[in-house]
């Protein structure tokens, strides 16, 4: 198993048999400070229609062809706290890769349901967005992280200091949160890791597309 972060929500997930999931790819030029998505995958989810999370355009097929199933699994939520009134529907996408689950948060902006929850709680990976105002902030995003109380927990949807929407929030307070608590260990793993530790993790990635 592989994770690369593309930049945004964008991730490439590829498997020990070679077969890759690109999550939420983002349109060239729609993400301030990011380099066209340049990816390829034998499968894209996205989670809503906006430019940067739904650019089925932007992922390329392999030459190496994957007939496998990634069981992925759709969970209908919204992107703002108003169901939808503000910024329409979410979806969050669970998928399994060599025995693991993976759950990406798409741009969630409200609280989950007790059945929503149950589809998500102890999976092996979460990646959710903490950069706030399109979507659930720092402090939502620690609060909503322990409730689905994942292995490891990779942050997304953040401004850097030469990337992402100027409207949001950076992951540091995510980040001290979580190192507040004291129960996770805080991995810095680049731009790709092919492996979750252990124990409970906080895992922080760098965009591989940054201009």
């Amino acid at each position: 198993m592989k994770i690369t972060y593309i930049g945004h929500s964008c991730f490439v997930v590829e498997n020990n048999a070679g077969g890759k999931i690109a999550t939420d790819p983002y349109a060239p030029g729609s993400v301030p400070g990011y380099a066209d998505p340049d990816i390829e995958a034998h499968e894209a989810i996205c989670s809503h229609g906006h430019a940067d999370h739904n650019d089925y355009g932007a992922v390329g097929t392999p030459e190496e062809p994957w007939d496998g199933d990634f069981k992925i699994m759709t969970i209908k939520t919204y992107h703002d706290n108003m169901k939808g009134i503000l910024r329409g529907r979410n979806n969050i996408n669970r998928f399994e890769i060599d025995g693991m689950r993976f759950v990406h948060m798409g741009d969630i902006g409200c609280d989950l349901t007790d059945t929503q929850l149950d589809e998500i709680k102890g999976c092996d990976v979460l990646m959710i967005p903490v950069g706030g105002f399109f979507t659930i902030n720092a402090r939502q995003a620690f609060s909503m992280t322990n409730i689905i109380q994942p292995k490891a927990v990779i942050p997304m949807h953040y401004r850097g200091n030469s990337f992402g929407y100027e409207q949001i929030s950076g992951r540091e307070d995510f980040v001290k949160m979580v190192e507040e608590e004291g129960k996770r260990e805080v991995v810095y793993a680049g731009t790709e890791t092919d492996s979750i530790p252990a124990g409970l993790s906080l895992i922080l990635m760098e965009p591989l597309r940054k201009m």
